[in-house]
């Protein structure tokens, strides 16, 4: 007796029906009702041959539906999503990067700036004697 094990748990699903989910087992069965709609409402009207092709035209995208995965969605949230980043929010986008960690280096380097750049009051007022002094004018 074998058990089989998925290696990610993501990757479970519960079958239910036929080794199918409900999901993959209710698009399944939409898509045999709308092959058997369109087959008895059309075969009167076209030949057989070409109603055999409308039925299998209409049920397979019907049935994809249920079996489709795109990174994790299924075929709904896949068409909301595109329908959001391809109509919704297009456009063109700027890149503009800005360094957070050189912004606050700036920022600390300018304050040591200023405070160079202004002398302390002991010292301004020492210099002020010692010019007058070297120069009586």
């Amino acid at each position: 007796m074998e058990i089989r094990i998925n290696k990610e748990i993501k990757d479970y699903h519960e079958s239910l029906f036929f080794g199918l989910s409900v999901r993959q087992f209710v698009y399944s069965a939409l898509a045999v009702g709308a092959a058997v709609g369109i087959y008895f409402g059309l075969k009167d009207i076209v030949g057989k041959e070409t109603v055999s092709w409308l039925c299998i035209a209409a049920a397979a995208p019907i049935a994809a539906a249920g079996f489709f995965k795109y990174n994790g969605m299924n075929l709904e949230e896949f068409i909301k999503a595109f329908i959001y980043s391809e109509f919704l929010c297009a456009g063109v986008r700027k890149f503009e990067s800005e360094n957070f960690l050189f912004n606050m280096c700036k920022e600390g380097l300018s304050d040591v700036a200023v405070r160079k750049k202004k002398p302390h009051k002991k010292a301004k007022a020492k210099n002020t004697k010692d010019s007058t002094a070297v120069n009586p004018d």
